[in-house]
């Protein structure tokens, strides 16, 4: 067996192991999802669970309650806002962000705001199927057709061109705030019955049906004395509100999860990141990246000679990059980026030798596959922004009548992006779910519709934290025989086309690697 493709077989197995681990330990901590309902506000001890019937009039009611109003949340309120079976529904949406209550505003001549998402193909279909990228269209965006990918090590290196998998563009780089305003523009301009709570959650229990209370519905879906329960949210303002679903959309630090019981597993990585926005002399057309002895460094196309730097490293170098002045930051981002930690890779693993130069065999590089050395940066256009790093997965993703999405569900190391994808991907999965259940008339709080939902996104989000927690073990070590296999993992997927066109069609989000199905 040559060895280039037994090195790739052995970081497939160590992948493997890693969805393994990850299943075990959900095993470990799964409770009774059915049985999870409490009363207790956020953060603090709960007291015991009691059903209360202080119901007054001016309580209301609503199919859905979406808890965070950022991406995720608004993009799912978009799709549902979008389908002739879910586009009635009365839903709330309880976020304290005050631009919630605003139309967004761009000003095109400011710097590109640091906090930016690398959206997929997929994802991109999602949001014009939903109507929300012809906004996206009028704002700044910068789509990319190219990728690099690289060892400190300069044993090897990948280049990924959309080409390969006969598409336009490998994925889009778009900040937040556009991405928000433009689910946020697209639900305004429908006829969608939403209501926007300015508040946060304080607290959830569960109550017999208003309806069967003698309570008004202010939803246009039928009575709903045939249920027996809903939920009841308080918020933070006093406002109090019922709903058949409570949608937890607010992040890794959710309230909705943590006031429904469900457990996690993960760990923290001890990386933190530094994400900003940096210059050049030239634009900038391809997505870089470089791993590192702490950690990879990636460079983002954001158009206009603009690009996102997301960089991660140990606590206290952050701390220090962060504090240093602008002239050495940008000499150590380039450093980085460059010569830094070691030389450029060749098209062999060892220079002119003939160790894994199989794979190339008859093979002329074209200009698209040899190595590039990334654009300089000249100046630091925007802030320094350090959060930290962990992976955190909820061990369930519904019980009756509450359901998780995107990072409130798993949060993930950023070194491919993909974390908010996976959230997209949630919310379009929920909404298609909530969809057939009303074709059917399903109550759409009910766990057996809900879970499947979540059969179809927990096993694709843990295969992705798997993989993606896998490339952050293998790249923290700086070991010899290690650092050959990494290498020979990236000449497989550069000279390798079935593996290379595999590798970017499941990060497109377009379907499931090969290698461990």
């Amino acid at each position: 067996m040559h060895l280039t493709m037994f090195c790739t077989r052995v970081i497939a197995r160590i992948l493997y192991v890693n969805v393994s681990r990850l299943k075990v330990r959900h095993k470990h901590f799964c409770t009774d999802a059915a049985t999870r309902v409490s009363g207790s506000n956020c953060g603090q001890p709960s007291p015991e669970h009691k059903e209360t019937h202080d119901i007054s009039n001016n309580i209301q009611h609503y199919d859905i309650a979406i808890v965070g109003g950022g991406m995720v949340g608004m993009a799912l309120a978009c799709s549902l806002a979008s389908m002739p079976l879910t586009k009635h529904l009365n839903v709330a949406i309880i976020d304290s962000n005050p631009a919630l209550g605003s139309r967004p505003y761009f000003n095109k001549d400011d710097p590109p705001d640091p906090r930016v998402s690398t959206v997929t193909p997929a994802t991109i279909s999602f949001f014009k199927d939903v109507g929300a990228w012809q906004y996206v269209e009028q704002h700044r965006h910068a789509y990319f057709d190219k990728m690099q990918v690289w060892d400190y090590t300069g044993l090897g290196y990948t280049r990924y061109n959309a080409q390969d998998i006969n598409k336009e563009v490998l994925g889009c780089v778009v900040e937040n705030k556009v991405l928000h305003g433009s689910l946020l523009s697209c639900i305004e301009n429908t006829d969608f019955q939403k209501t926007i709570y300015p508040s946060r959650l304080s607290s959830m229990t569960l109550h017999p049906s208003p309806s069967s209370l003698g309570m008004d519905s202010t939803s246009s879906r039928p009575p709903l004395s045939s249920q027996r329960h809903l939920a009841k949210l308080e918020l933070s303002d006093g406002n109090s509100l019922y709903t058949k679903l409570v949608v937890g959309a607010d992040g890794g630090k959710s309230c909705v999860r943590e006031l429904a019981g469900f457990k996690t597993t993960g760990w923290n990585y001890s990386q933190n990141a530094i994400i900003c926005t940096v210059e050049h002399t030239i634009e900038n057309g391809c997505a870089w990246q470089r791993f590192l002895p702490a950690g990879p460094i990636a460079l983002l196309p954001m158009g206009d000679n603009f690009s996102n730097i997301v960089w991660t490293m140990n606590p206290k170098e952050s701390t220090n990059r962060k504090l240093m002045n602008e002239d050495e930051f940008v000499k150590d981002v380039n450093n980085a980026l460059d010569y830094g930690y070691g030389p450029h890779p060749t098209s062999s693993l060892f220079g002119s030798g003939e160790m894994f130069s199989w794979p190339r065999a008859g093979v002329t590089l074209s200009a698209n596959d040899c190595f590039e050395v990334p654009p300089k940066v000249v100046k630091l256009a925007s802030e320094r922004l350090v959060f930290p790093l962990s992976l955190r997965h909820a061990s369930d993703y519904v019980s009756k009548h509450v359901v998780l999405i995107g990072d409130a569900a798993h949060t993930v190391h950023p070194l491919a992006g993909q974390g908010v994808n996976m959230g997209f991907g949630d919310a379009f999965a929920l909404s298609r779910v909530i969809a057939e259940g009303i074709a059917v008339g399903s109550d759409i709080g009910e766990v057996t519709m809900l879970k499947k939902y979540e059969a179809e996104r927990k096993p694709a989000n843990i295969m992705m934290m798997a993989i993606l927690d896998g490339f952050q073990k293998a790249y923290s070590v700086d070991f010899g025989p290690l650092n050959i296999l990494r290498a020979a993992a990236l000449h497989g997927a550069h000279f390798i086309s079935p593996i290379k066109r595999s590798i970017i069609s499941y990060a497109s989000g377009e379907q499931k690697l090969p290698l461990f199905t």
